[in-house]
């Protein structure tokens, strides 16, 4: 398989940081490409502050952004886009370059069906024209581990245009307030990827690793219809998903940068045009080239490959071999599920809130771990739905766990979870006997509910003499709910669960209660 890789950036555009002054527009035009947690690309990303005539101090206007992004996804093949060669992560470096690769004389490029059939299902999953007819070209720049000096691309004619992709940003403080938005897909195009450049320091050298050399990539270029950081990120975030869905690439990412480009521009500073990495330690971003100069990349077709051209049911040649051509309808057809349609059945079969329908897709793992839990168990789906998130998923963010990580299985959940829809153990009860489940995996609930006695009290009438002792040791409370103070029956439930070591229902408890109070 591939290994995970998302990357994203500009839209190959430039763009202004402009300051609004009587109605006036002045601006400085920059771009900056940066890369994130060792992935490369470009992000094209407008600050726009509005301020006084007079020279702004630090802090006195605020900048809005305006995000547009480029994004290179390597696409789960195990071979490259244009040789043989085997793709795979942490491989030894140089072990995996074919004669092409490495860029020999005399070697041709054979095109990868597999990265083909990727472009073409990303494509009409983000709801994209796909061309039946796309071309290549040859992009020309000088890098130590781009060994041709060039790489090929789709510039004039790409595989896929005018998408579109839909996210919902949740708002609110308590981000219960989901709100759907779009970003337009200007393209999606099929290219190679360059070597990897190790610079030693210490040594003063720069070594070249080229077993990423010729990896395929699809490239995403969103239009800038984002407005800030946050709505990138869940851009980005479905379109992983997507991605992830199709089996197209294993997507990976990371995201930074507004903040330090308004820090720049507030301290008098002036954004460069370059890239920069994104350093996962620092948790900022840092400089890695400059590229202030304009970049003339000398376009040209590639001679070496024909049109790619494409089919549909309509115009596909009778009697074509399927192994030889590629039937865009019959891909259409068997296109998995998408994120967008899974969230939708979630809302309808279980009850759920559209923002908890989002976190159990957006956690990795999640998902999956909450069905199994739902298929084990006999409690109602909500309560399911809110052990999940509320409860599992805190303690994995306290200790920063992925889900794979967890000491606690679906299967130790559905159980006690099924304790407690029978009423074995009470809501707090359930509580005790999940810590203990996460700091234990020997121990089932059941055996821990034994060990430490948290079993309900099943005797009613013992129950019931409880209740009417707390009523009659507490004469002022039972006053204050005669006199119609609801709330005062807490109180009574309160000092009941706590004569019985929190093992009293509190729901039977306040059945009791009021019962003995309208006798």
């Amino acid at each position: 398989m591939a290994a995970p890789m998302l990357r994203w950036g500009c839209a190959g555009r430039r763009w202004a940081f402009a300051c609004v002054d009587g109605g006036s527009r002045h601006g400085l035009g920059a771009r900056n490409d940066f890369t994130l947690s060792g992935m490369r690309g470009q992000s094209s990303l407008a600050l726009q502050p509005l301020i006084t005539a007079q020279k702004p101090r630090k802090g006195e206007h605020e900048w809005a952004a305006v995000v547009g992004l480029e994004i290179h996804a390597q696409i789960s093949s195990n071979s490259k886009l244009f040789s043989g060669s085997q793709v795979h992560f942490a491989a030894p470096p140089n072990s995996l370059v074919s004669f092409f690769d490495a860029s020999l004389p005399g070697t041709l490029p054979v095109l990868n069906r597999r990265c083909v059939e990727a472009a073409v299902m990303t494509g009409l999953a983000l709801n994209c024209r796909i061309n039946k007819k796309s071309l290549f070209d040859r992009k020309h720049y000088f890098y130590a581990d781009l060994p041709a000096g060039y790489q090929i691309t789709q510039q004039r004619l790409p595989i896929a245009v005018n998408g579109s992709l839909t996210y919902g940003v949740c708002l609110g403080k308590k981000r219960r307030q989901v709100i759907t938005k779009m970003v337009r897909i200007k393209q999606i195009q099929l290219e190679q990827d360059s070597g990897k450049s190790l610079h030693d320091d210490l040594r003063s050298q720069t070594l070249i690793d080229l077993n990423r050399a010729g990896v395929g990539l699809l490239e995403v270029v969103m239009e800038p219809d984002m407005t800030c950081g946050e709505e990138a990120a869940t851009a980005v975030r479905e379109l992983q998903l997507i991605l992830q869905a199709l089996g197209t690439s294993q997507a990976n990412m990371a995201d930074y940068e507004i903040q330090r480009q308004i820090n720049e521009l507030e301290n008098g500073g002036e954004i460069l045009n370059e890239t920069r990495s994104f350093d996962s330690t620092l948790g900022c971003t840092v400089p890695m080239r400059d590229k202030e100069g304009k970049q003339d990349y000398r376009f040209m077709p590639e001679p070496n490959l024909p049109p790619l051209v494409l089919y549909d049911a309509a115009s596909l040649p009778a009697g074509a071999d399927s192994r030889q051509v590629i039937n865009i309808d019959y891909i259409r057809e068997r296109l998995p599920e998408l994120p967008s349609v899974t969230r939708e059945k979630l809302i309808e079969q279980y009850g759920m809130l559209p923002e908890h329908s989002f976190t159990l897709l957006n956690e990795a793992g999640l998902l999956e771990f909450f069905q199994n839990v739902i298929k084990e168990t006999r409690a109602e789906p909500k309560v399911v739905t809110s052990w999940v998130l509320n409860i599992f998923l805190g303690y994995l963010k306290q200790q920063s766990l992925a889900v794979s990580e967890s000491p606690i299985t679906p299967s130790a959940l559905a159980e006690l979870l099924t304790l407690l829809d029978h009423k074995v153990i009470s809501s707090s009860a359930a509580k005790q006997v999940f810590e203990e489940l996460w700091k234990s995996k020997s121990k089932t609930a059941a055996q821990i509910v034994s060990e430490k006695k948290l079993e309900l009290m099943q005797d009613l009438e013992a129950l019931e003499q409880l209740c009417q002792a707390i009523m009659e040791g507490h004469p002022q409370v039972v006053m204050d709910l005669k006199k119609g103070n609801l709330k005062a029956i807490n109180k009574l439930i309160g000092l009941v669960r706590k004569a019985t070591l929190d093992r009293a229902d509190p729901t039977v408890i306040k059945k009791i209660l009021e019962e003995k109070l309208s006798s």
